[in-house]
């Protein structure tokens, strides 16, 4: 007994000059920071070595916790600043590239205005007009005056421009133009256009901190942008029609979606929340004022969010913040819209009062076990599709809407319905209206996007499910989730993107209009998938690996697998990229540009003129003369007009089609050589087609289609010059492309 405790009074007199020192059994504190029982004896040792009657040491061999939190918030801030930095430098390097192209593609700086409009001929071509007219006004209250009673538009109309073709746009960027004294320094067309390539930049940097957001790295931003670009013909319309509605409503969209993505996430603070949700509130107003079809598209948005609350896979009172945003969206648009009530017909109006109706009726929906609250679900579809039912049909038939051709579009598209209607079998032969082609999904193969795509998708949908069981088994929502959990689908924000992709994937597979919808998130969506640790890591506890870290190879696959995809684009894209930019490529439409300075020569300014809606965009845009049509789908009116006047192309006599043209106080018809003599296979498409079908000149015998009619082909038989077509029509202008004839206000009878 003695040795022993002579052996252990040695112990403590190991160092020299440290008698009766003990290291101390709890932590020892020193200017806060604390310092464990094993530091404690470590450093006292050194410290006696170094210095005697030395309490705290100067140089603690281990980092503090404070000094460890100063460390993390530095590299935050620092990975947050280059990520702004790579997400606006890569907005304005797409703008650049847009730039660059237009000027290679159609020589803008070398052109007179007439050439540079008439690269916009297309159906929003007619955009730029007003712009220009706001400019000439004497002031802007003026011009918007004006705009809200116009009668040099539609001949024997007066409309509301403002309303009829939501130029809210052109509004605010001629009012920009006047008060930031650009007049010296960039022409109106520059300034125009400038503006437009800003918000393809704007809607490039939301895809990028979208992506951003849900993986946790902005390599995936970059990533989801060269893919965007890559694929920005299937992307964007922006290289088909710079004024068209979508260039402009689209980038709010990719904001609201952006900022809805950080606002749905768990792990938020408050002052990151409340900066989303401003940002959702400005975005889906300006969104639904810009574009007449935005609440088409929110809707299909709400019907997301309706997922995900009623699978109760995101905090219930973010969804009810979100539906408020709707519905004062909805109440400010119809007011700016000068009461538009497609807007309250709509089914996202629909859509939330049912919501919330149903909401109130069923009070503990999410409670009980699974079966029961499987049969509540069910129960609650029930509810809400009923009652939003009910309601479109009670506001359709309060107010008077003009959206009953459109679901007789989507019944004939369906095969729900036939018709010989003209307009309908029209627009149903667009290519927006057409399924999309198998080079589409070639494209996106070669660019790698579409098989990541799909891969990240399927992961996501089996973790999804997945997350659905166990809230429907009662388990908690996760709001902070670890890499090691392994579960993609605990995620709100990856939630909404699966059903927010899926749903526009299932429409853009109906209709290739829609594809610019779904492509950016296509983009965005696998960039993230390919970058995001979480997503490794969910498939790794899937296949149960042992043999290496999970953790650390999904960290390693993160980034490795998106440096070799970005290398592999670079390689492939990047010289197609340079080659567009120095290839010098040429516009020219010398037909057009000597029919349109013929107008504005030799016609009177009180002249109206009559055509296809496409060329009456044309004639509007660049000479500013009355025209009977415009390519508008939003009024019942001028759809029966355009019907009226394509009987030019159709098989009716000089006195019918005389009648038409005067009824609409017509002077001049311009008839287009490439409708009126459209050859190759039909596929019942071509103009004078449908309006044989629509006018009841078909005969079908044996198996074959023949057009049959006493009258010849109108814009046929007029070239002749003969009677009693002369009588009604003198021909004034021709050349290769059009034929324009005045309509004789006197008939003189030639035989």
């Amino acid at each position: 007994m003695t040795e022993v405790r002579q052996r252990k009074g040695k112990t403590k007199e190991t160092l020299p000059g440290k008698d009766n020192l003990d290291c101390p059994e709890t932590p020892l504190k020193d200017n806060g920071c604390e310092v464990t029982e094993e530091q404690a004896c470590q450093e006292s040792e050194e410290s006696v070595l170094a210095k005697e009657n030395l309490d705290c040491p100067k140089t603690p061999l281990s980092k503090t916790p404070q000094c460890n939190s100063k460390s993390v918030l530095f590299q935050r801030l620092a990975r947050l600043f280059f990520g702004c930095l790579a997400a606006v430098t890569s907005g304005m390097m797409y703008a650049v590239y847009l730039s660059t192209y237009l000027e290679r593609k159609f020589w803008f700086s070398s052109r007179q205005d007439l050439e540079r409009e008439i690269t916009f001929q297309s159906d929003g071509g007619v955009y730029y007009y007003y712009y220009k007219q706001m400019l000439e006004a004497p002031s802007f209250q003026r011009g918007l005056y004006e705009l809200m009673r116009d009668n040099r538009t539609i001949s024997a109309r007066t409309i509301n421009v403002i309303e009829q073709l939501s130029l809210y746009p052109e509004l605010v960027t001629s009012l920009l133009y006047q008060i930031t004294g650009s007049q010296d320094v960039i022409e109106p067309i520059y300034f125009y256009i400038g503006v437009v390539f800003v918000l393809q930049a704007v809607h490039v940097t939301a895809l990028f901190v979208s992506s951003w957001i849900m993986s946790g790295t902005w390599i995936a931003g970059m990533l989801s942008v060269a893919w965007y670009i890559v694929n920005r013909t299937d992307a964007s319309k922006i290289e088909y029609a710079i004024p068209l509605r979508d260039n402009w409503a689209l980038p709010y969209f990719s904001c609201q979606v952006a900022a809805l993505t950080g606002f749905l996430r768990n792990n938020i603070n408050s002052s990151t929340e409340i900066f989303c949700y401003l940002l959702v509130s400005a975005s889906t107003f300006t969104f639904m004022v810009i574009w007449e079809y935005s609440h088409y598209v929110l809707f299909v948005q709400a019907l997301t969010l309706f997922l995900l609350d009623s699978f109760d896979l995101v905090q219930t009172r973010k969804v009810i913040d979100i539906y408020i945003i709707y519905l004062c969206s909805i109440a400010l648009g119809y007011f700016a819209q000068f009461q538009n009530t497609s807007i309250l017909s709509s089914p996202l109006l629909s859509l939330v009062a049912g919501s919330v109706l149903a909401r109130y009726l069923q009070q503990n929906m999410k409670k009980g076990p699974v079966v029961a609250r499987l049969m509540k679900i069910m129960l609650h579809f029930y509810l809400v599709f009923t009652i939003a039912f009910t309601f479109s049909f009670v506001v359709k038939k309060i107010v008077s809407s003009d959206s009953g051709h459109l679901f007789k579009l989507l019944e004939v598209k369906f095969g729900f319905n036939t018709t010989t209607d003209f307009t309908t079998n029209l627009l149903l032969c667009q290519e927006a209206f057409q399924v999309p082609s198998q080079d589409l999904f070639l494209r996106l193969t070669q660019a790698s996007v579409l098989p990541f795509y799909i891969l990240v998708l399927l992961v996501c949908i089996v973790s999804t499910v997945q997350m659905i069981y166990r809230r429907l088994s009662g388990e908690p929502l996760v709001t902070n989730p670890r890499l090691e959990d392994g579960w993609i689908g605990q995620q709100p924000e990856v939630i909404y993107h699966v059903f927010h992709t899926i749903f526009f994937g299932s429409l853009a597979m109906v209709f290739e209009g829609l594809k610019h919808l779904w492509i950016p998130y296509v983009c965005m969506f696998a960039a993230f998938g390919v970058c995001s640790p979480e997503l490794w890591m969910t498939v790794f506890k899937w296949l149960r690996l042992k043999s290496v870290h999970p953790a650390v190879l999904a960290l390693i696959l993160s980034t490795a697998v998106p440096t070799i995809i970005g290398f592999s684009l670079w390689r492939e894209y990047f010289p197609r990229l340079i080659n567009e930019l120095s290839e010098l490529q040429e516009f020219y439409d010398p037909d057009t540009v000597e029919l349109v300075s013929w107008i504005k020569r030799q016609v009177p300014v009180a002249a109206v003129f009559a055509g296809s809606p496409q060329m009456m965009s044309v004639v509007k845009l660049c000479s500013g003369w009355t025209v009977t049509s415009l390519p508008l789908y939003n009024d019942a009116d001028l759809l029966k007009r355009n019907e009226n006047i394509y009987q030019v192309y159709a098989m009716k006599s000089a006195e019918d089609i005389y009648k038409i043209l005067t009824s609409y106080k017509a002077n001049y018809v311009i008839i287009e050589e490439a409708v009126c003599s459209e050859m190759g296979p039909s596929r019942g498409c071509r103009v004078k087609d449908l309006l044989d079908v629509a006018n009841g000149h078909v005969v079908y015998d044996q198996g074959d289609i023949y057009a049959f009619s006493k009258h010849g082909r109108f814009c046929h038989e007029i070239k002749l010059n003969l009677s009693p077509y002369v009588n009604y029509f003198t021909r004034v202008f021709w050349n290769r492309s059009y034929h324009v004839y005045k309509v004789n206000t006197v008939i003189s009878f030639q035989y």
